[in-house]
């Protein structure tokens, strides 16, 4: 794979355009399948040109499992979905090791058979309902893109994606995501039911004899270059000093640089990593839209989905009825840029 410095300037532009002009077109084959849903598609494509997962939150019948699936298709890369489960194992995600035997020599070896890890495409539906222990197998294979089995590390496929489902509703018989597992989430989206319009069009597809024709836009290889490039692109430092101001100031009791409402209503502020996520997120945002310029517009509109699972509201914060989203919002309101905006 290639450096930074063996791309030009003008070889990035011309991958920059015609990365803007994939954006179009995956977005026009995504409509033939999706209705709606514009905002976690969005993110969905910000994830995946930053090399990031997703975490979805929404409840069942908003079309999740569809919508990752006609990612792959575009995008031509390989989809396994693992319906999490309390009985799930470890191994039944990363693989096992079996016993094989040569018929004709009678020699006996271990043998690694590949769980559904093994694909491009992750789709974890339900993830709060596996155990920590099953969960936590995830871990590695989100932070590393590897797993290790009996000592053994295998590489998983390049690229890698997971991306988590969630139900806000049946909370009985789950276990609650550590904060650990979700900050290995670049974004935290949240999906809701369609307007009165789109769903009428969602019935009137679904019940017909409609085969939505999605064609491949981009190949796996692609995708990992234009990853490279989203990296390249550079960011000011007032930029990158306001993404990192957003998340520090999420942190109560943070040397006297905490806002007052942070210390009432926050117990457990953004991590380290939020900042790296805004500045990668913005970056892919830019790059999507046809841009160079990351602008501190960019971190302000990926603020939302990056924070809303790495902040934790307290219980004062609940009898007041405030979410972790509405924290983000009085951030986004209080913090200055740090020069005017680009």
């Amino acid at each position: 794979m290639s450096t930074p410095e063996e791309h030009s300037q003008a070889e990035i532009a011309e991958r920059v355009a015609r990365l803007k002009d994939g954006r179009d077109k995956i977005m026009q084959e995504f409509r033939k399948a999706i209705v709606g849903q514009d905002v976690v598609v969005a993110e969905l494509l910000m994830a995946f040109f930053a090399g990031g997962h997703l975490l979805i939150t929404g409840v069942p019948g908003l079309a999740k499992t569809l919508m990752i699936q006609t990612m792959g298709r575009i995008l031509d890369l390989s989809f396994r979905r693992i319906q999490f489960t309390p009985d799930l194992m470890p191994s039944d995600i990363t693989g096992t090791e079996i016993l094989e035997e040569d018929r004709a020599s009678g020699h006996r070896d271990m043998k690694f058979i590949e769980g559904p890890l093994f694909a491009n495409i992750i789709l974890a539906d339900e993830i709060n309902r596996a155990s920590p222990k099953t969960q936590a197998a995830l871990l590695e294979a989100m932070q590393e893109q590897q797993v290790t089995v009996s000592g053994k590390t295998y590489d998983l496929k390049h690229p890698f994606f997971v991306l988590a489902t969630q139900n806000p509703i049946e909370q009985e018989g789950t276990y609650p995501l550590p904060k650990l597992e979700q900050d290995r989430f670049m974004f935290s989206s949240i999906i809701d039911h369609l307007p009165r319009d789109e769903e009428i069009e969602v019935v009137d597809m679904t019940t017909s004899t409609y085969v939505p024709d999605v064609k491949t836009i981009m190949a796996g290889e692609e995708l990992l270059q234009y990853q490279e490039i989203v990296r390249e692109i550079p960011v000011s430092e007032p930029v990158i000093r306001y993404a990192v101001r957003l998340a520090a100031s999420s942190r109560p009791g943070a040397d006297g640089t905490t806002l007052d409402f942070v210390d009432e209503f926050v117990s457990w502020g953004a991590s380290i990593r939020a900042s790296h996520y805004l500045v990668l997120a913005a970056k892919a945002r830019a790059i999507l839209d046809g841009r160079f310029n990351v602008g501190f517009d960019d971190i302000r509109a990926v603020a939302m989905p990056v924070l809303r699972h790495r902040i934790t509201t307290n219980f004062r914060a609940e009898s007041s009825g405030l979410k972790s989203e509405n924290i983000i919002e009085k951030l986004i309101e209080a913090i200055e840029p740090p020069a005017a905006d680009l």
